[in-house]
């Protein structure tokens, strides 16, 4: 490792400790702070994998690691990195590794297009990549920094009519100069993305519907091939992969929440078949279904009011 990577290093784990330093101060359990559009959480065991929905937002994690399932793609990861979820997304996800004495720490900031919008288009455009980026992105020392300002807005509420606009507005200016800046652009719901935004849309709205690729290709007014290739981009899942993830979600939120049997909530949900809806939902969550309900609702009852 040569010296300038090294000092690039150095800075931008100095940076990230700011920001969990603001975490431990002001966070036990969860802190939604919706003037900043941050979402604040610290555990202090690892967790099971659990059913999780994702609105465009910058994921990050302060302290331990944790391991995120997306369609095929499953990664274990830490504050070494960071993601960008572009459009809603269903993800299964769950605390691996805790820190000592800190347990685990992450933050999500909510992306809001307008500002997504406005930013990129006022600042230099850089010459477009033909590299997919990967799911995960790297920090850089700037934008480590304008973060760690974001969350130390926790400390002084007073500031943040002034500041925090301004704070948001670098936050995605350093986002677009790094190679996610693709999915950061996404979350627009403008050019390519504008299908995505459309699919998700009416899967998320219209979950139970019979649907396959030739009625959302339809529906959203453009070939299969090409909604296939730019959802795919988008969120690592094919159409049908994302379905799926949405309908497994919500049967454990009926059963969970509402106490339906499996089958019900399966029907519930677009499945035909009580046994291929079991099926998916063991491949998914390591547990038939009515069992790992009853261990989801156990362990609500645990947690203090």
């Amino acid at each position: 490792m040569d010296d300038r990577t090294s000092d690039h290093l150095d800075r931008t784990s100095d940076h990230l400790d700011r920001a969990l330093a603001t975490a431990l101060r002001r966070v036990e359990g969860r802190r939604d702070v919706p003037e900043l559009g941050l979402l604040v959480s610290r555990v202090h065991d690892t967790t099971p994998l659990g059913y999780q929905r994702y609105t465009p937002s910058l994921s990050v994690v302060l302290a331990g690691r944790k391991r995120s399932i997306v369609g095929d793609d499953d990664q274990v990861w830490g504050r070494e990195h960071f993601i960008i979820t572009p459009v809603d997304l269903p993800v299964i996800a769950g605390v691996v590794e805790t820190v000592p004495e800190v347990g685990f720490v992450s933050a999500v900031w909510q992306l809001d297009a307008s500002v997504v919008a406005e930013v990129a288009g006022a600042m230099a455009r850089p010459t477009p990549s033909d590299a997919e980026p990967g799911r995960l992105g790297t920090w850089t020392p700037a934008l480590a920094d304008a973060f760690a300002r974001l969350v130390a807005l926790m400390d002084t509420p007073e500031d943040v009519p002034v500041l925090a606009p301004l704070v948001t507005r670098e936050v995605v200016l350093r986002l677009l100069q790094t190679d996610q800046a693709p999915r950061i652009l996404a979350a627009i719901g403008t050019g390519e993305a504008e299908v995505v935004v459309a699919a998700t849309r009416l899967l998320t709205e219209r979950t139970a519907e019979p649907w396959s690729m030739t009625t959302l290709a339809d529906a959203v007014r453009t070939s299969e091939s090409t909604l296939y290739a730019r959802f795919r981009s988008a969120t690592e899942m094919s159409p049908m992969q994302y379905l799926k993830r949405l309908r497994l979600g919500e049967a454990k939120r009926r059963m969970v929440v509402h106490g339906d049997t499996a089958a019900q909530a399966a029907s519930a949900v677009g499945y035909r078949s009580a046994s291929h809806f079991s099926r998916d939902y063991r491949t998914a969550y390591g547990r038939p279904p009515a069992e790992d309900a009853a261990v989801a609702r156990t362990n609500l009852a645990l947690v203090p009011a």
